[in-house]
């Protein structure tokens, strides 16, 4: 494994040849999940995410619902594996997957989520300006935003990042 860099304000060296190469696009997510089954129940029948590849030999689950060979990859590791840790640390705060269009197709979600409190958490709902999220926690604590985008926002707003969060009620 690579150590972290000494000086994380420092300017990377692009070899000659190589400027035009850059990341395209996210491609997907692999998360390992303690118990597989109950993981697929959530991802695929409370979130309702295409399930492309089915537990067999390997104990993994794969979901598709883009144009890539898969979205989201989950590997069982079993009951005894560490768990995430709480509150504020270094890695993945949480990853979006968009449900909808409009907000009652996120109300809706809403009301899937909640009748499945033994599979998911709510933690909290958001305006962010240019999405209305809900964010919750799946089965093993890993935090995900489930989102539509508000029509008519200007995506090459160099500000729209910036936008201040306010609540979201729906």
């Amino acid at each position: 494994m690579s150590e972290a860099p000494t000086n994380p304000t420092a300017t990377p060296t692009i070899p000659a040849g190589t400027e035009d190469v850059r990341a395209q696009e996210l491609g997907h997510i692999v998360l390992y999940v303690s118990n597989l089954e109950r993981s697929v129940a959530f991802y695929n029948g409370v979130l309702g995410w295409p399930l492309r590849m089915r537990p067999g030999r390997f104990p993994a689950a794969g979901f598709r619902a883009g144009n890539t060979h898969h979205d989201l990859l989950l590997i069982e590791v079993g009951p005894e594996a560490a768990p995430l840790p709480a509150g504020r640390r270094l890695g993945m705060y949480h990853f979006g997957v968009k449900v909808g269009t409009t907000d009652d197709e996120l109300r809706a979600m809403k009301a899937r989520l909640e009748a499945n409190p033994d599979l998911v958490t709510v933690v909290g709902q958001s305006d962010h300006g240019m999405t209305h999220s809900l964010y919750v926690h799946d089965p093993d604590g890993n935090e995900v935003e489930l989102y539509i985008d508000v029509p008519g926002v200007d995506w090459d707003d160099p500000e729209i990042l910036a936008t201040p969060t306010q609540p979201l009620n729906l």
